[in-house]
């Protein structure tokens, strides 16, 4: 178990409880009920299993694509997920847990200028860095909305274009939107910053309501 900050306990079928330590492994039996209580860090809780989980691969790949509807169907209350054959290897050492944002501060992103800046009105760009942006609950895998200040956009679209991960898009209602892992692939508004790469995985685990600013990366 990694990503947010949650408790975490194992009951065996017999009533026996015991906590668990997020980013350690955790050997489980048959029959043992994994629990996760109320995130108290971060907003997105991962769970690895040894094995993996064995479906089908669609295009190299075992998640499911909420946009193109493609790999398998999303996970639903009751589903039972078959686990591949374990590695013949020793679990390895425990690695670091990263820090997840707890929501009490602004959450800092580093980015640097998308290919659409000069298509922005001037003060834009100081605009983005120092406003202080809300995230909103209308967020996903795909990107995530943020609130603030409006920023103000040049005339028109521009033609459709590559996204990636980290693109900065700003609609018509000058609320940016910041696409995550699962973003699409094209997109017509325009991109006036991308967040940093080693960045991402922070950016996935801001509080939905917690706040984020930004800055230039060096």
């Amino acid at each position: 178990m990694t990503g947010a900050d949650a408790p975490l306990g194992v009951e065996s079928p017999d009533g026996r409880w015991r906590t668990v330590d997020r980013g350690r492994p955790v050997g489980l039996d048959d029959g043992d009920l994994l629990a996760v209580g109320p995130v108290r860090a971060g907003l997105r809780v991962v769970v690895a299993v040894r094995g993996g989980v064995d479906v089908a691969p669609v295009l190299g790949s075992r998640s499911t694509d909420t946009l193109a509807r493609l790999g398998p169907d999303p996970i639903a209350a009751g589903d039972v997920l078959p686990v591949g054959r374990a590695p013949r290897a020793a679990v390895g050492e425990p690695e670091t847990v990263p820090a997840v944002p707890d929501g009490r501060s602004p959450t800092v992103l580093d980015v640097a200028l998308g290919p659409d800046a000069d298509l922005f009105p001037d003060g834009a760009w100081g605009h983005l860095l120092s406003a202080v942006w809300e995230v909103t609950p209308n967020g996903d895998r795909v990107g995530v909305r943020l609130a603030g200040p409006p920023l103000d956009r040049a005339g028109g679209e521009v033609q459709s274009q590559a996204l990636v991960p980290g693109a900065i898009q700003v609609p018509p209602s000058g609320q940016p939107v910041v696409f995550g892992v699962d973003h699409p692939t094209t997109g017509g508004y325009p991109v006036l910053a991308v967040v940093a790469e080693r960045h991402l995985g922070r950016l996935a685990q801001v509080p939905i309501g917690a706040a984020v600013r930004f800055r230039v990366t060096s």
